[in-house]
């Protein structure tokens, strides 16, 4: 797959992606933001695991973003199963390099609109950690809106913390 978003390109990772995956998501500010199976530190090791594994799982693994040339962070959808097989919880990452530049908003956009246009989606989730007010604008700006705060539902580098959910439904 490959979206044009302006500011970014959304495309498959590939092998040569591994420089940049080690330099930018072994950052203690962005695992902070994610699941803890985004692991930290984020070593050759790490970039070598998760390059296989997109290499063989590329419907799971998501997609690079790609900026000037360079794998700069990463989306994807997590699909739901049973009576959610219509609903996929999306996901991100970006470089601290990259911050502040609209380059997520892009992506977000643009991911978003592939799957419901081209994956048959109907219901987009993000959750976010009270802590990411940034997370949170970009999802706004995307057309997603604030549908619950749950209360104590994350424990997350020694914290337990609220988790805002964020959600996009079709038109």
């Amino acid at each position: 797959m490959r979206l044009d978003c302006g500011t970014c390109v959304v495309r498959d990772w590939d092998e040569g992606d591994r420089g940049s995956l080690i330099r930018f998501a072994n950052n203690r500010k962005v695992w902070r933001n994610l699941r803890d199976r985004f692991p930290h530190p984020y070593g050759p090791a790490e970039a070598d695991w998760w390059l296989k594994f997109a290499r063989e799982n590329p419907q799971e693994a998501g997609w690079a973003i790609e900026v000037d040339g360079t794998a700069a962070g990463g989306i994807g959808l997590i699909p739901g199963a049973d009576v959610n097989a219509k609903t996929a919880t999306i996901g991100y990452w970006l470089g601290e390099p990259y911050w502040g530049r609209g380059i997520m908003t892009d992506a977000v956009r643009q991911v978003t609109a592939h799957a419901f246009d081209e994956l048959g989606f109907v219901r987009l989730e993000a959750p976010v950690y009270e802590w990411n007010p940034s997370s949170m604008r970009v999802l706004e700006k995307c057309g997603y809106l604030r549908e619950a705060v749950l209360r104590k539902s994350v424990y997350k580098d020694g914290q337990l913390i609220n988790c805002m959910m964020y959600a996009k439904v079709r038109d």
